[in-house]
């Protein structure tokens, strides 16, 4: 939903951030209530048009939330009524009465009511999507972007990502979305499951998987939008506080990771006086105020190596073995093969470049990394830094020709260019 510049630009964008804000928790309301999720998203989406029409010109009213929630409530009313006259049926007018009674409590309209956003990401974690319709139906539902948009970002037809959220709002229909309260360990396993959808979404945003672009900016502050509510619904949660953190550090790098020409920038020749000193030093704080008092989460372990990168005023400053422990303790909570491939990056730095090598041989059998192209570009780096140029630029070009990134395909070849001609077989 685009809401337009009714009444010039300044009071629709106010007009649209407050739309946005409130979506989430209007749907999720609705949602909850009336345990009709297609339903309800329709009727929120009409509540938000007339609002976004008449608000622009009147401005908001005294409580927008209540004043979205009734008008929505109406119009799953007057649906309702509208089955009842067409199909006469006792159960669709049972079910309309006490929709209509559960509408009618006090909780509907308070402004200090709970907040349903979490109901509501919950919702659209449903354990029996997928990953891809977990993301889609978040970005839509919560995130507040148009099917248009999710579409371009992950660079599909809009007809598929449609069928996508489709197919996504069908399946929790037949496998029962859960509406009423979960026990901790399903709290626990869909808390989870959202961090890691939200996750996801940053790093496709932070760093494209295809395309021209090297990042979708659009996604990126989608992620740190929705990672702001789920910090502000659970603030005691340790791992929500990390996860903003970690997108924080990592985003305040943006600015600085391509030239004028889109050309990509590593991490230790970019200009750091461009990096977001707001977004580090909010991401710093949120660590310090976390760590002391939480059970530690490969979350907060991430935000902590990026916030010993943001720390460092040059590149050779980095503080290399406090990242390599805490690689180590990664590896200890959370292992996985892209940790390891990061540890043997910042092991190559302290121990020198064999170390790293060691390490990645030890991930060449790893199926879930079978031609990875950062894998492959890793190691054309640790090959270069050993002096080993003839297999550090086959290594590059390789690794080129595996990625769908355009801007990274460029920065590859160039550094396979820039190590000399061409004397050896490229690896298979």
């Amino acid at each position: 939903m685009r809401l337009g510049d009714v009444n010039g630009p300044s009071r629709a964008t106010g007009v649209e951030d407050l739309l946005r804000e409130l979506l989430p928790q209007v749907l999720g309301t609705l949602a909850r209530r009336w345990g009709d999720f297609d339903a309800a998203e329709d009727a929120v989406q009409d509540a938000l048009l007339i609002a976004a029409r008449r608000w622009a010109v009147e401005g908001p009213p005294d409580n927008p939330r209540g004043w979205l929630i009734t008008v929505a409530s109406r119009r799953l009313t007057d649906q309702y009524r509208q089955d009842v006259a067409r199909r006469r049926r006792e159960t669709t007018a049972a079910a309309m009465v006490a929709a209509r009674d559960r509408i009618a409590a006090p909780a509907d309209t308070d402004p200090t009511a709970g907040d349903d956003t979490l109901f509501l990401l919950f919702l659209c974690c449903h354990p029996s999507l997928t990953a891809e319709s977990q993301i889609a139906l978040t970005l839509r539902a919560v995130g507040g972007l148009t099917t248009a948009q999710i579409a371009s970002a992950f660079l599909v037809p809009v007809s598929t990502m449609t069928r996508r959220i489709s197919r996504a709002k069908q399946r929790m229909a037949v496998d029962g979305p859960t509406f009423g309260p979960l026990s901790e360990r399903d709290r626990d396993e869909r808390l989870r499951a959202v961090m890691q959808v939200l996750y996801l979404i940053f790093n496709e945003g932070y760093t494209a998987s295809g395309g021209t672009c090297l990042q979708r900016a659009e996604l990126a502050a989608a992620a740190i939008r929705l990672a702001r509510l789920v910090h502000r619904l659970l603030p005691d949660e340790g791992e929500a506080a990390g996860l903003l953190a970690l997108m924080l550090l990592t985003d305040a790098r943006s600015a600085a990771r391509s030239r004028p020409d889109g050309a990509l920038v590593p991490l230790d020749e970019q200009d750091r006086d461009l990096w977001s000193a707001a977004e580090i030093r909010e991401g710093i704080d949120l660590i310090e105020q976390t760590l002391p008092r939480s059970l530690v989460g490969p979350y907060q372990i991430q935000a902590a190596i990026a916030a010993v990168h943001s720390e460092a005023a040059r590149a050779e400053d980095t503080d290399w073995p406090q990242i390599v422990a805490l690689y180590e303790l990664l590896e200890t909570v959370a292992p996985s093969p892209v940790v390891t491939l990061n540890h043997a990056v910042a092991r190559a730095m302290t121990d020198g470049p064999q170390a790293g090598l060691d390490m990645l041989a030890e991930l060449g059998s790893d199926g879930r990394l079978a031609g990875y192209h950062r894998l492959i570009a890793v190691r054309a780096h640790l090959l270069e830094m050993l002096g080993d140029l003839a297999a550090a630029r086959a290594a590059y070009r390789t690794a080129a020709r595996r990625t769908t990134s355009l801007p990274e395909q460029r920065y590859l070849e160039s550094r396979a260019s820039a190590l000399g001609p061409e004397d050896k077989p490229e690896l298979p």
